[in-house]
C-alpha cells in the first residue's frame, strides 16, 4: 500500500470521527428532569496507558487530557461520552486493502510543533495533532504560546518564560467527589504547579483550581494565576453571556466566537455589567430543549475575567480565573497561592439542561449546609416605607401590619446607626443611633419576636463615610494613594479590608451587634466600585496584592460570622445585583437581584438571572416603583415576585384593606407553591426577551408537582407579530406523561401530563400587563 493512501485513509477516519462528534452535539434531544444517572462515582477518573493520560467521565460528557512525549500535559477532547482516543488506540482496524491495524500511538514534539504519529509493523504515518508544547492542560508562558496563558510568572533573575512538564498525579476524594490532582514542575526554578479537577459526575460538573508552590529560596512573582481552562471540538460556536447595568442587570447577549478573544471582566469589583457566567453552543444549533452547552461560572467575588480564544481551525479555549489587571503576587519562599474554583460543565440537552446542572449544583454543593435545605422566609424591608428616618413607634407599626398579612421575617435597613440621616455619613460607625432608639435595639426586636417574627438589619461593612468617627480616627484604613484626588461616590469611599486592623474592627463591630441584639437576617450591602487602590502602610512588594488581599479578608469575615452566629440568614446586596458569583453564594443564602423592583423591569432582570442562577437565591419584592409607567396592579406585582424570593418592601401603612387582603391571599397562595418554587426545576417557557410574553415553570423533580407564571407584557392585535401569529398554547415540561394532574388557581381541570406538554395549556390571559399562576398536582394513580 502507498504511503499516501494510507495517510490519507487514516486522515479520513479521524475526520470522520470529529464529524460524528459534531453531529452528535446538535442532535442530542431534550432532557426535563433534574440530572440522574446509575454512573458509577468510582469510575468517574481513570488513567489511560497509550498514550498516558487520565479520562474523566460524568454522566453525559467525557473530559481526556494526555502527557505528550516532551511531558508536557496536553487536552484531547471535551464534550459529548465517548472516548476520543478510541479511534487512535492499538487495534483499531484502518480501511486499507492490507488490512492494516495500528499497534502503537505516540505524542510527540517535532521541528515544526507536535504530532501525532501511528504506525505498525510496515509503515509509519505522522498528523498535524495540536499538542505537546503549544496546546496545554495548563496553559502557561513560555515557549511557543498559541494559547491564553493560565500561569504566567517573573522568577528571581528575571526570567518570564515558564517550562512546566509533567511530575506526579493522583487521584483521590474531596468531601466524597472524585478529584484528579496533576503536579507539574518547571525543572530550572522551584516552582510546582498542581492542577485540580474535582468531578460532580451525577451533574456533567468539573471544578478546576490550580495551586502554585514555590520551593525555591527566593520569591517568585506571579502576574496571571487563572483557574482553569478548557479546549472545545473544531466548530462554529456562540457564547451567551449576560450584561447591564445599574438597574438593568442580567440582560442576555448573544454573539458569534470568531478567530481572535472574546473577554468579559470585572476590574472594580462591582458586577452590575455582568456576572462571572457564561454558555457556549454550536451556532445556530440547539435551544432551550436541544442541543450541546457549555457552560461556567467561577467561584470569586473579587475582579475576575473570562477568556474565549478561537484559532482559525476552530477549536475555542475557555478560560477563567482572578483578573489579574494592576495585580501581582509575589509567592514567598515555602509558600502557595491557590486560585478559586471554576466551573465547567456540558449539557446534551440545551439552555435548560444546561441551567438545571448549575441550579442543582448551586443548592446541593455551593449553598453552605445550614441552609441548603431551608425554605427562604417572606420578608418586609421598610426602607421604602421611612427610608432614613426611622424609629422605634413607626417600625412596630409597619411590623403588625407585615405580620397580618402573613410576613415571616421583619428587616429594617439604612438609617438605625450613628450619625445616620441620609447618606452622607455614618457609614463605619456600627451601633445604634440612640437619637432615634433611645433604649437601643433591644426593646424593637423583642415587640417584633413577640408578634412571631424574625428580626434583620442592613449593614454595608466594606464602606465608610468621611462623616464617621471611624475615619476621623483612622483616615488612612480607606484605600487611598496619598497625591492621588480620592474619588467619592455616594460620599463613601471603600474600606482597605486587606488589613488586619480593618478585619478585626469590623469582626468586633459585626459580632458586638449580633451578640447584643436577636438578629436573624443581615442584608450586607456594597454599594459602589474601587478607585484609588493604593495601600501606602504596606510593603512595595505587597501593594499591588490589595485586591486579592481584600477579598480573602472578606471571605474570612463572613466565614467567621457564620460560625459564630450559625443561625443567622445573610443576603448579599451590591446596590442591586453587583455582585453574583459561585464564591458570595457559598457564603451568603440569597441576593438581592437588582435594584429595580419595578414588576415589568423584574420579569426581563429575573429571565435573564435563571440562566445562570437558582430561584432559591433571587430576592424580588413588592414595592410603589413604576419605571415604564404602565400602573401595574398589586395582583401582577405580587405575580413577578412570587417566582423567586418573595419580599415586600411598600409602605403597607397606606394600603388599604382591601389591598392588605389580596397581600395575605397572595402570600398564603405564595407559601404554598414555595418548596416548587425554591427546589424545583426552572423551565423558561416563554422569553420576554423575543415576544411579548412571558411564562415560567418550575417542577419537582419526581414530577409530582409545579407550578406555572403566565405573564402578558402588552396586547398586540392578532396576526401583527410573529409572536401574535404563533400557537397560543403553553407547552409544559418535566410532567409524568401518564399522571394525570388536577390544576388549580386561575385554571381549573384535570388533565394528564402528555396532553400539557405535547398540546399544551390555553394562553388565557388578556390584556396589558396581566398575569396568572397555575399549580399542578399529579393525582395518585387507583
Amino acid at each position: 500500500m502507498q504511503w499516501g493512501k494510507m495517510k490519507y485513509r487514516l486522515v479520513f477516519l479521524v475526520t470522520i470521527t470529529v464529524a460524528f462528534y459534531s453531529v452528535n452535539l446538535r442532535a442530542v434531544q431534550s432532557g426535563a428532569s433534574e440530572p440522574r444517572t446509575t454512573f458509577k462515582q468510582t469510575e468517574a477518573i481513570t488513567k489511560t496507558k497509550n498514550p498516558f493520560g487520565w479520562k474523566i467521565e460524568t454522566a453525559s460528557s467525557v473530559y481526556q487530557i494526555a502527557l505528550a512525549q516532551d511531558n508536557i500535559v496536553v487536552p484531547v477532547y471535551y464534550g459529548p461520552r465517548g472516548q476520543a482516543l478510541d479511534i487512535l488506540k492499538p487495534g483499531v482496524k484502518v480501511d486499507t486493502r492490507a488490512g492494516d491495524t495500528i499497534q502503537e500511538v505516540h505524542l510527540y514534539q517535532g521541528q515544526h510543533g507536535p504530532f501525532l504519529e501511528l504506525h505498525n509493523d510496515r509503515i509509519k504515518v505522522y498528523l498535524d495533532f495540536k499538542v505537546g508544547s503549544t496546546i496545554r492542560e495548563v496553559p502557561f508562558r513560555g515557549g511557543f504560546v498559541e494559547q491564553t496563558p493560565a500561569v504566567e510568572v517573573v522568577f528571581p533573575d528575571g526570567t518570564r518564560d515558564c517550562e512546566l512538564v509533567y511530575a506526579s498525579s493522583e487521584i483521590f476524594e474531596i468531601d466524597g467527589f472524585p478529584c484528579l490532582r496533576i503536579d507539574l514542575k518547571d525543572p530550572a526554578y522551584g516552582l510546582f504547579v498542581s492542577s485540580y479537577i474535582r468531578v460532580i459526575p451525577e451533574l456533567d460538573i468539573l471544578e478546576k483550581w490550580i495551586v502554585l508552590t514555590n520551593k525555591g529560596t527566593e520569591p517568585i512573582r506571579i502576574e496571571n494565576a487563572q483557574s482553569g481552562s478548557v479546549w472545545l471540538p473544531p466548530d462554529e460556536y456562540e457564547l451567551l453571556h449576560l450584561c447591564g447595568k445599574w438597574g438593568h442587570e442580567f440582560m442576555l447577549q448573544r454573539t458569534r466566537l470568531t478567530p481572535g478573544v472574546k473577554t468579559i471582566q470585572v476590574r472594580g469589583f462591582v458586577a452590575n455589567e455582568t456576572p462571572p457566567w457564561f454558555a457556549v453552543t454550536p451556532a445556530d444549533q440547539g435551544s432551550e430543549t436541544q442541543g450541546a452547552v457549555w457552560f461556567g461560572g467561577l467561584h470569586w467575588s473579587g475582579n475576575w475575567r473570562l477568556d474565549f480564544e478561537k484559532n482559525f481551525n476552530g477549536n475555542v479555549q475557555i478560560i477563567g480565573g482572578i483578573n489579574f489587571w494592576d495585580t501581582t503576587w509575589q509567592l514567598k519562599s515555602k509558600e502557595q497561592f491557590s486560585t478559586p474554583k471554576m466551573v465547567f460543565g456540558f449539557a446534551p440537552d440545551g439552555m435548560t439542561g444546561a441551567s438545571t446542572r448549575m441550579h442543582t449544583y448551586i443548592r446541593r454543593h455551593v449553598l453552605r449546609p445550614k441552609f441548603r435545605n431551608t425554605l427562604r422566609p417572606v420578608l418586609y424591608n421598610s426602607w421604602y416605607a421611612t427610608t432614613f428616618y426611622v424609629n422605634e413607634e413607626q417600625q412596630l407599626a409597619l411590623a403588625r401590619i407585615a405580620k397580618e398579612i402573613g410576613v415571616e421575617l421583619f428587616v429594617i435597613d439604612d438609617g438605625w446607626f450613628k450619625g445616620r440621616v441620609n447618606d452622607h455619613a455614618g457609614l463605619g460607625d456600627w451601633t445604634v443611633d440612640k437619637k432615634k432608639f433611645p433604649n437601643g435595639l433591644k426593646p424593637l426586636i423583642k415587640k417584633i419576636n413577640d408578634l412571631g417574627l424574625d428580626f434583620g438589619i442592613w449593614v454595608e461593612p466594606e464602606m465608610v463615610n468621611p462623616d464617621s468617627d471611624l475615619y476621623r480616627a483612622h483616615p488612612e484604613w480607606a484605600l487611598h494613594y496619598p497625591k492621588r484626588t480620592p474619588h467619592q461616590l455616594r460620599h463613601q469611599l471603600v474600606l482597605n479590608l486587606a488589613r488586619q486592623d480593618v478585619y478585626d474592627y469590623l469582626l468586633e463591630s459585626l459580632t458586638t451587634l449580633l451578640r447584643e441584639n436577636n438578629i436573624r437576617f443581615i442584608k450586607w450591602d456594597r454599594n459602589r466600585p474601587l478607585s484609588e487602590p493604593g495601600w501606602p502602610d504596606a510593603p512595595r512588594s505587597m501593594q499591588r496584592e490589595v485586591r486579592i488581599r481584600f477579598i480573602h479578608n472578606l471571605y474570612r469575615l463572613i466565614d467567621e460570622l457564620r460560625a459564630r452566629f450559625p443561625e443567622v440568614l445573610f443576603e448579599t446586596c451590591s446596590s442591586g445585583g453587583g455582585r453574583n458569583d459561585l464564591g458570595i453564594f457559598s457564603r451568603m443564602d440569597q441576593v438581592w437581584t437588582s435594584d429595580n423592583t419595578d414588576p415589568v423591569g423584574r420579569i426581563m432582570i429575573q429571565h435573564g438571572f435563571l440562566h445562570a442562577f437558582p430561584a432559591k437565591l433571587m430576592v424580588s419584592w413588592i414595592t410603589h416603583e413604576d419605571w415604564h409607567n404602565v400602573r401595574p396592579s398589586l395582583r401582577f406585582r405580587f405575580h413577578v415576585s412570587m417566582s423567586g424570593v418573595l419580599g415586600i418592601g411598600a409602605d403597607l401603612t397606606t394600603w388599604s384593606q382591601q389591598q392588605r387582603d389580596l397581600a395575605a391571599e397572595m402570600i398564603a397562595q405564595y407559601k404554598q407553591i414555595r418548596p416548587v418554587v425554591q427546589e424545583g426545576i426552572c423551565h423558561r417557557l416563554h422569553s420576554p426577551f423575543e415576544s411579548n410574553r412571558a411564562a415560567l415553570e418550575y417542577v419537582l423533580p419526581d414530577g409530582s408537582q409545579a407550578v406555572v407564571f403566565l405573564y402578558n407584557l402588552w396586547e398586540t392585535l392578532g396576526g401583527s407579530t410573529p409572536s401574535a401569529r404563533a400557537s397560543g398554547a403553553l407547552h409544559l415540561r418535566g410532567l409524568d406523561p401518564d399522571a394525570n394532574y388536577s390544576l388549580t388557581g386561575d385554571w381549573q381541570g384535570t388533565v394528564d401530563g402528555r396532553t400539557l406538554m405535547n398540546i399544551g395549556l390555553p394562553w388565557f390571559i388578556r390584556g396589558n400587563f396581566n398575569s396568572a399562576i397555575v399549580m399542578l398536582k399529579r393525582q395518585t394513580k387507583q
